[in-house]
């Protein structure tokens, strides 16, 4: 071979290589993205004699779910509930049929016996009076005891959040922000080492830190750029966007494009709901009716939103409780008599193919 073939082949060999780089984001991205539902309430109304139904006929809401694309769980874990169902044992049972259904599963810890959200992080009862260090301690071992009865028990989580929309920080007052943003990233870091710990030889799930600003770019800006100067070790940006809270479409798709640009991280919409009855928008013009209709075309239109985040590091949309009941009912996927809605088919495009 003369030294001018020797050239092109070397050539020809480079410009091969890079393009298997090139698309080995693209490939990955579309193998991993994540079509989720937060469930937790599932095993609770299947167990209390709910059925849910898919063009009427019933199925349990595992395979509803399955059947129309969706390959993720998000499961919400309290430390000892009183009166929610959400304990390590109900969690670890549902988590390990989605599973054991091939569903992946994200992990939601909420440092706290009951909701914590923006208007409360409150402490667990068993960790009250503690010091901050006592604290850091207790998360690092509650979160590595926790991941590890998940192990064994045949329901390892593939992702975890530590805390739930933690804008404000977490285990309050310790945690609080913006007063205490040394012990709320103490309280992250030993989080992410029980994660790893709880692990064993299996790897480490990815981590996410969630916050509640989908469609607010200063808010975000200002949580994450803070944050990122304590180099917490985190993975996926996790955001929560209702409309009726976090702004309009257009401030969601600005808040992805800048959090793509800025962060170099995958990002999650890891909770998205609308009502298909009228509720938020009793006294106020609404981007989509609340109807049956109008909940599926919201759904549709913030998917595509998420697809053309920049870089594709838009990696997933998980609704909010699909399958609640009392009062939130009408932010849930199904009817009062248990039948799936219209929106239950939104990803039948995406996903249904040969």
């Amino acid at each position: 071979m003369n030294s001018r073939n020797a050239s092109r082949m070397r050539l020809l060999f480079l410009l091969v290589f890079l393009l298997v780089q090139v698309s080995l984001p693209a490939m990955a991205y579309a193998a991993d993205y994540a079509i989720g539902a937060d469930l937790s309430f599932l095993k609770q109304a299947e167990d209390r004699g709910t059925v849910f139904k898919d063009a009427n006929e019933p199925k349990p809401g595992l395979q509803i779910f399955k059947d129309h694309g969706y390959n993720w769980i998000r499961l919400r874990l309290f430390h000892t509930p009183t009166r929610l169902p959400n304990d390590l044992e109900y969690t670890k049972t549902l988590a390990a049929d989605a599973k054991a259904m091939g569903y992946k599963f994200l992990l939601n810890y909420h440092y706290s016996d009951t909701w914590a959200d923006p208007g409360k992080q409150y402490i667990p009862a068993a960790w009250e009076g503690k010091s901050h260090a006592e604290l850091v301690q207790a998360v690092l071992e509650y979160t590595r005891d926790t991941v590890a009865a998940f192990r064994e028990g045949g329901a390892m989580p593939d992702m975890v959040q530590i805390g739930n929309e933690i804008t404000p920080g977490m285990l309050w007052p310790d945690g609080r922000l913006p007063q205490n943003w040394d012990n709320f990233a103490e309280l992250l870091k030993a989080g992410v080492e029980g994660v790893q710990a709880g692990a064993g030889d299996a790897p480490r799930p990815r981590i996410m830190i969630h916050i509640d600003r989908g469609g607010d770019l200063a808010r975000t800006k200002y949580f994450f750029d803070k944050l990122n100067t304590y180099d917490v070790p985190y993975d996926v940006i996790g955001q929560s966007f209702y409309p009726w809270w976090h702004g309009s479409l257009l401030d969601l798709r600005e808040n992805l494009n800048f959090m793509a640009n800025e962060y170099d991280k995958d990002i999650m919409l890891v909770e998205v709901a609308y009502n298909w009855r009228r509720a938020e928008y009793r006294n106020k013009p609404a981007p989509f009716p609340e109807t049956p209709e109008g909940q599926a075309q919201f759904l549709d239109e913030v998917h595509r939103l998420l697809l053309s985040t920049p870089n594709h590091r838009g990696i997933g949309i998980f609704w909010w409780e699909p399958a609640v009941t009392g009062g939130l009912r009408s932010r849930g996927m199904f009817d009062d008599d248990g039948n799936a809605l219209p929106v239950i088919n939104v990803f039948d495009k995406w996903t249904r193919g040969k």
